[in-house]
């Protein structure tokens, strides 16, 4: 058997939120009806935690929550210094848009 070139190519999503983000409940629901299509490696950075990472996390998308960022796997792990070059979404987003950037992505 044969992996499909989806599986080959697959997504990781980063999600950047906070705890007492409304928006941030909704674009959850819509990450996770994306998921239940077309499965992606998944981590959330809370960017009010106290972690030291977190606070240039913060420092970049404090009043910009709920954000992604779009990549292949096996890219290397989110760097905020490189943030402006990150295929990413914000604020309010579909279904649709959450695929089509994912779709860049693999293409990448």
């Amino acid at each position: 058997m044969f992996a499909t070139r989806r599986l080959l190519q697959s997504c990781r999503i980063t999600f950047f939120t906070r705890e007492t983000c409304g928006l941030c409940k909704q674009a959850k629901g819509v990450l996770s009806d994306v998921w239940d299509k077309r499965p992606f490696a998944y981590t959330e950075v809370n960017v009010d935690a106290p972690q030291p990472e977190s606070k240039a996390w913060r420092a970049l998308y404090d009043f910009d929550v709920p954000v992604i960022h779009i990549s292949k796997t096996a890219a290397p792990d989110e760097d905020p210094a490189k943030s402006g070059k990150a295929i990413k979404l914000m604020h309010r987003f579909t279904v649709e848009q959450v695929e089509a950037k994912m779709d860049k992505a693999e293409q990448s």
